[in-house]
């Protein structure tokens, strides 16, 4: 597996596909730039899900969180994004996609998205 970043994931079978159990991922070191400026912005990304036929490879994960480093989103674009990826290849019971990000200006964002019911 490559050490650069992608948009790759790499998908494997849930080991459990029967149950209904969730699964919390935590990125605290997610990094975009901002659309308008070319600062950095930096984010916890939370991932939270019910898998369904699959489950995300986590350094594969890593990587493609990586590669947004240096590309310009707005905080509520590239949460979205996130969701958009994740669920498209994992096809999950329920998913939900958080970007806490850090103080920018006097101002704290959080965005929340969400696929499916739990």
């Amino acid at each position: 597996m490559s050490t650069r970043p992608t948009k790759q994931l790499e998908i494997v079978p849930n080991p459990h596909p029967d149950r209904k159990y969730m699964v919390e991922i935590e990125s605290p070191e997610f990094t975009a730039l901002c659309p308008k400026t070319g600062q950095p912005d930096f984010a916890t990304i939370t991932i939270k899900y019910i898998p369904g036929p699959s489950i995300v490879e986590l350094k594969s994960l890593k990587l493609y969180l990586w590669s947004f480093r240096d590309e310009g989103h707005f905080h509520e674009d590239v949460t979205n994004i996130i969701l958009n990826d994740l669920v498209s290849a994992l096809k999950p019971r329920y998913m939900q996609v958080i970007g806490k990000f850090n103080v920018r200006g006097g101002i704290y964002t959080t965005v929340t998205a969400e696929y499916g019911e739990q």
